[in-house]
């Protein structure tokens, strides 16, 4: 009996955390909804090339980025600013042929009298953070801007993020993310709309909620001052963005951002790569969790709503272990249900945690509808993106669990890259000798769960028909979610590595 109550109990808590992070969801969903027609009154005009403009230094970290990283080099040449007041920094962390192919770049350019230096480390001492400090105590810029491998700023990025640093509280202008290959499958449309719910309701909701913020680590620029009075860049997490982000807003610096400048950049296009991606960026979630809430909570001059905000939003990758946690005692909590009528009002109550799923519903729907409204899409198209975005997110639970476990229990692995398909020239494909980077563990590993706990949930589907005289299938909606996400994920990795 004892057992069985406290299966009860852990699930019930699960619901009810999901369902308050839901709730958040709804209230940054209402503060985007009144603040997105607000950006093109607050937008300020480009600066001119001509104007008197402070040094800015571009830095570029990459690692094994062969197939990208000349598009990404011309890209940024062409920004328009003075040469003399700008200076572009490669930090070059490769073991592969990337550093010979930037050498030699770097070198043309030299020529041609760009101010672009190639700093390529012999090691990878912490990791992406390691390398922006390392180009920081170089670097000649008053701010500093940051690229990603597998983004292209426009020409006139520079210029139109440059003057809202007039406001000196502003520590950081973060950009929107574009996306080159949104529509090349269903994992990249679900990755594009779970960013443009990112970018539309978290970022645009709470800068006009008035709580913590995120840079998102590359598409952005950093007030130099900032980033030196707030500790400087750290290795001791995975996402080094969010971890420098709150303890800047923590020093009373502000993050603006801009949703009208949009930076693109292409999306995973394999499951291994969506996978390393995802088990990086919740692992990262859940160290910062484990490093900066006691911090937000024990600040006395930041308010309750904003450590509220702050610990929901530190904790959200944290919401895929409470999601496993759901689908592994499902299965038992069928049996109990079944076995224990005198709890039935205890089932009766679990219903009204269906809302949480309406609420999501609503919010996310409506906010990735609104976001997009270039692209017209229809209420039907919006429902079905959502869907299999649920779906999908319930499939990636498994491998983004693990990663928050390791988070909280402070496992250090290494800092693993997002593989890049050039969605310029795609006959370069994806790099065979990087290949083996991508994944720390492999695939075999989260397969293998995946494969589990897909038959796991057939097996709730068969259970439910054996569950009284009519059947039980209360819980058979999310089992067929399950089945459909893990299915997915895994029918898809089979074919991804038909293709290598």
């Amino acid at each position: 009996m004892i057992l069985e109550f406290l299966t009860v109990l852990i699930y019930a808590l699960c619901l009810l955390i999901v369902l308050l992070f839901a709730i958040t969801q709804v209230i940054l969903f209402y503060k985007f909804k009144g603040a997105r027609n607000l950006f093109a009154k607050n937008q300020l005009p480009p600066l001119s090339p001509k104007d008197d403009l402070p040094p800015v230094t571009i830095q570029l970290p990459i690692y094994n980025e062969q197939n990208v990283i000349q598009d990404l080099i011309k890209q940024v040449v062409a920004i328009e600013y003075p040469k003399d007041r700008i200076e572009i920094q490669v930090l070059d962390d490769s073991t592969d042929d990337t550093s010979s192919m930037v050498g030699a770049l770097v070198s043309e350019l030299n020529a041609q009298g760009i101010p672009i230096i190639h700093i390529h480390r012999k090691h990878r001492t912490g990791f992406k953070a390691g390398a922006l400090k390392e180009g920081l105590a170089r670097a000649k810029g008053e701010f500093i801007a940051i690229f990603d491998a597998d983004f292209l700023p426009q020409s006139d990025w520079l210029l139109r993020g440059m003057p809202y640093f007039k406001d000196p509280k502003i520590g950081v202008v973060q950009t929107r993310w574009g996306h080159l290959n949104r529509d090349h499958s269903i994992l990249t449309r679900v990755q594009a709309f779970a960013l443009d719910l990112h970018f539309g309701l978290e970022q645009i909701g709470r800068q006009a909620h008035g709580v913590f913020m995120n840079f998102n680590g590359t598409a952005g620029i950093w007030r130099k001052s900032c980033i030196e009075a707030s500790g400087n860049w750290s290795g001791t997490t995975l996402t080094e963005d969010l971890d420098l982000s709150y303890r800047a807003q923590l020093k009373g610096w502000r993050i603006l951002y801009r949703p009208d400048i949009i930076t693109p950049a292409q999306l995973p296009q394999s499951v291994q790569a969506a996978r390393s991606q995802q088990f990086r960026w919740n692992k990262g979630g859940a160290q910062n969790f484990r490093q900066l809430w006691h911090i937000l909570w024990a600040k006395k001059d930041i308010s309750l709503n904003e450590k509220i905000f702050g610990t929901a939003h530190l904790f959200s990758s944290s919401i895929f272990f409470l999601v496993l946690i759901l689908i592994v005692l499902s299965i038992p909590l069928l049996w109990i249900k079944n076995s224990h009528p005198q709890w039935a009002w205890i089932f009766y109550l679990f219903q009204f945690f269906g809302l949480t799923t309406l609420l999501l519903l609503w919010s996310y729907t409506g906010a990735y509808k609104l976001f997009n409204t270039q692209r017209k899409l229809s209420w039907g198209q919006a429902l079905f993106d959502f869907f299999v975005f649920f779906t999908l997110a319930i499939g990636l639970s498994a491998n983004n669990a693990i990663a928050v476990i390791q988070g909280h229990l402070g496992v250090i692995t290494p800092f693993v890259r997002t593989p890049k398909f050039n969605t310029l020239d795609p006959k370069r494909g994806d790099g065979v000798k990087t290949r083996a980077n991508y994944s720390a563990g492999g695939q075999l590993a989260p397969m293998t769960l995946e494969l589990f706990l897909m038959l796991y949930a057939l097996f709730g589907l068969f259970l439910a028909t054996k569950m009284g005289a009519a059947g039980d299938f209360g819980l058979a909606p999310f089992h067929i979610l399950c089945i459909l996400g893990f299915g997915y994920l895994l029918i898809k990795s089979i074919f991804d590595g038909f293709k290598k």
